[in-house]
């Protein structure tokens, strides 16, 4: 570990120049080295030459020694964690939450989102949970006082092993002086982003194995209620699809779901590029480099930013995420889908966008009648209920004057690819909208594909801003 750092330090002494395009070509270099070493392609003696001949700029050689001991990066780190509470059970849960915590100017809301995360949850989904608070602050006086208090309030969530309280000791950190100043960022911002790029890449290193996924939380967050049976829907319906990260929140690093075998590369991704920039923008390059191109959020949000000062400095942060519901169990699940239309697309607004669970629509040219726009799944499905909302706010007649919504079965190929060819009418679109309940029980068959048909030409563009669906889960989910 302490090699690391010291190659980590030597990183910090290059001239302060633009590192972004070098950072990019690093960060690409790391993972896909990584992937094809960890695939067994090649033999050792071809691992040590890739790693000890590969082409960079001449400014880069004093990464060298970083890129050996941060090559594979699907180990742990090794750190030997303090245990200020509770103990991890042998037995795996479901979810792991972790949250990450300093001392502030002003304000604490760590024991308010502990105790939310748990008067949110019922008896049985409390069984297949772990928190994990990782103490991130140097002062042990603090620390001491906290962990007493926290051991007050929630001994019998610590004692059935749902509570753990752990801290990585200063000596395993970096130096946080002389770092690069990225952004023009003053000193004491970049010391406090870096460290806390530092401290979440110890939480995830320790949370690998306690879980089948991990949710990221803040420490200043109120949960919805029964959000892990909305988060366990969720997961089934995109079983068999390939994702990185599941948003459940539109605010930094809160409501960010992993499978907790990516936590691993995640960490060490933090620890390589921890001074570059801030955790919730090298999120988005982690994503994308694991190959998951676009940003995969639900609607409504789980969880809300409840503090009205920053960790940094005690500053005002105000945030709110205006997606959040109290009662989100009812949150749309949309199934991996391919999506068709024969409308014409207005520039970049393509099909897909309807389908999107991010703030993004589909726009296109006037349609004719019997155009249409469908959804075809990746695997046949049980839908409870269905959603469509056509127009917008400053366009509100760009809506679907005339439409029907239909669904399908008996998949065949075509030239645009399968469509279902066999379809029946659920209903009929009213100023633009639809909503049908209880699609599970009015048909009898397992749907393959979900239809917009046009039944009148119009002479307006047309708006389909969201398509939601909702799953029915088999009974042993």
């Amino acid at each position: 570990m302490r090699l690391v750092w010291k190659s980590l330090d030597k990183m910090r002494c290059l001239r302060k120049r633009s590192t972004i395009p070098f950072l990019g070509f690093l960060i690409t270099f790391l993972l896909f080295l990584n992937l094809y070493i960890e695939d067994g392609y090649v033999l050792e003696e071809d691992k040590r030459q890739l790693r000890e001949t590969s082409v960079h700029p001449p400014s880069s050689e004093r990464y060298v020694h970083t890129f050996r001991d941060l090559s594979n990066f699907s180990g742990t780190i090794n750190v030997t964690y303090r245990y200020l509470a509770g103990t991890p059970l042998n037995r795996k849960k479901y979810l792991t939450i972790g949250l990450s915590s300093v001392k502030r100017k002003r304000g604490n809301y760590l024991l308010e989102t502990i105790k939310s995360i748990f008067d949110q949850s019922s008896y049985e989904e409390l069984k297949e949970i772990v928190v994990v608070v990782h103490l991130a602050d140097f002062d042990l006086v603090w620390c001491e006082n906290l962990v007493q208090e926290i051991t007050r309030k929630f001994a019998h969530h610590i004692i059935a092993g749902r509570l753990l309280v752990i801290q990585a000791p200063e000596e395993y950190y970096p130096s946080l002086d002389g770092l690069k100043r990225n952004y023009n960022d003053p000193e004491d911002r970049v010391r406090f982003r870096s460290k806390q790029n530092v401290d979440y890449a110890f939480l995830l290193n320790f949370c690998t194995n306690l879980s089948h996924f991990y949710m990221m939380l803040e420490d200043d967050v109120r949960c919805s209620r029964n959000f892990l049976t909305a988060l366990k829907k969720v997961i089934t319906s995109r079983e068999g699809s390939y994702w990185v990260m599941l948003e459940f929140s539109k605010l930094g690093y809160i409501g960010k779901l992993y499978h907790s075998r990516d936590l691993p590369r995640l960490a060490h991704f933090l620890l390589m590029f921890y001074q570059e920039m801030p955790c919730d923008w090298l999120l988005i390059h982690f994503r994308g480099l694991l190959a998951q191109k676009d940003v995969i959020r639900f609607k409504p949000s789980l969880f809300q930013h409840m503090g009205y000062y920053s960790s940094y400095k005690g500053a005002e942060n105000k945030l709110k995420d205006d997606d959040f519901e109290e009662d989100s169990i009812d949150i749309p699940d949309n199934p991996p889908a391919t999506i068709y239309t024969n409308i014409n697309v207005f520039e970049n607004y393509d099909a897909t966008k309807a389908y999107s669970t991010v703030d993004e629509y589909f726009w296109g040219k006037p349609p004719s009648t019997g155009d249409f726009f469908v959804i075809v799944f990746n695997k046949s499905t049980k839908i409870s209920k269905i959603k469509i909302s056509t127009g917008s706010d400053d366009r509100q007649n760009d809506i679907l004057h005339h439409g029907a919504l239909e669904v399908g079965e008996k998949l065949v190929g075509t030239k645009k690819g399968k469509q279902c060819s066999s379809y029946i009418t659920l209903g009929e679109f009213k100023n633009g909208n639809i909503e049908v309940q209880d699609v599970d029980h009015k048909i009898a068959f397992d749907i393959e594909c979900v239809r917009i048909v046009v039944t009148a030409s119009q002479k307006e563009w047309l708006i389909i801003r969201s398509i939601s669906l909702w799953t029915t889960q088999p009974p042993n989910q």
